[in-house]
């Protein structure tokens, strides 16, 4: 790649989908390595619009964490919430690109900008957004396939079930707490549970989740909401009372919903 070859800082930049991607440390790792990073980059987000539509934002900021041992290749990321938003990446610096293109991560973080910064007691519809994404994406893109994708998100809502057992306190309060009590499990994919239900729900009136997710990210993203402002919103694009009737389910619920393997494949 030639671009490569004119990162002579610690950032290197490049465009997809009119979307300007500056990877921050990129030379630090070796010519193959840069060249696979940011293939990788570059193929995740392509996939990512291709599924929830263009990024609203013109610069996507990047910032490497290369690690000399890691037993995956994303150990761990995070989003950064600035202006412009961005994502913090650690990385195996030694992974190739098809084992980078498999991870679910970046795939993850990257859908989390789609939506604002909400609340604490929110959070479950943040990460349940995009966990549920992730697989989506995957599924979209092909790097999964649709029996693998119901897989995964039943794999998910059975570790959640599990954890639910244990973790009783109303979501949006686990919500808040879930870091300390390491409740990831059942707020992330109960927050799942919920998208997976409203896309069922937008399948019957010939929308889709995504669907609405591309018009709000189009008209009406704002860098925070709460997350009532948000769900209104999204039932106003969608033109129904989708979110609002699973909010007012999923909320304060203390139980993990009866999601089967068979409303999965409907998806």
């Amino acid at each position: 790649m030639k671009l490569l070859w004119l990162c002579l800082f610690l950032m290197c930049s490049f465009k997809t989908f009119a979307v300007d991607v500056a990877i921050h440390n990129l030379n630090s790792l070796t010519t193959n390595g840069q060249e696979t990073v940011a293939t990788w980059i570059d193929q995740s987000l392509a996939k990512t619009q291709n599924t929830l539509g263009p990024l609203q934002q013109t610069t996507l900021p990047i910032y490497l964490k290369p690690q000399y041992f890691a037993f995956e290749p994303v150990p761990w990321a995070s989003v950064k919430r600035n202006n412009p938003d961005g994502l913090e990446l650690h990385i195996d610096r030694y992974a190739n690109l098809n084992t980078f293109t498999k991870d679910w991560t970046l795939y993850h973080e990257l859908s989390h900008l789609y939506l604002p910064l909400l609340p604490y007691t929110g959070f479950w519809l943040s990460e349940g957004f995009a966990s549920y994404m992730q697989n989506v994406i995957m599924r979209d893109s092909g790097v999964i396939s649709q029996g693998q994708f119901v897989q995964r998100l039943n794999a998910g809502f059975e570790r959640a079930r599990l954890q639910t057992k244990t973790k009783q306190q109303p979501l949006n309060e686990l919500s808040s707490d879930m870091w300390r009590q390491r409740a990831q499990q059942r707020v992330y994919w109960t927050g799942a549970a919920f998208f997976v239900e409203a896309d069922l729900a937008l399948q019957k009136q010939g929308l889709s989740l995504a669907s609405v997710i591309k018009r709000y990210q189009a008209c009406c993203r704002t860098a925070r909401s709460s997350a009532r402002t948000f769900i209104k919103e999204l039932d106003k694009l969608s033109r129904s009372s989708v979110f609002t009737t699973l909010y007012a389910k999923y909320n304060t619920r203390t139980d993990f919903p009866a999601v089967t393997k068979a409303q999965l494949n409907k998806l």
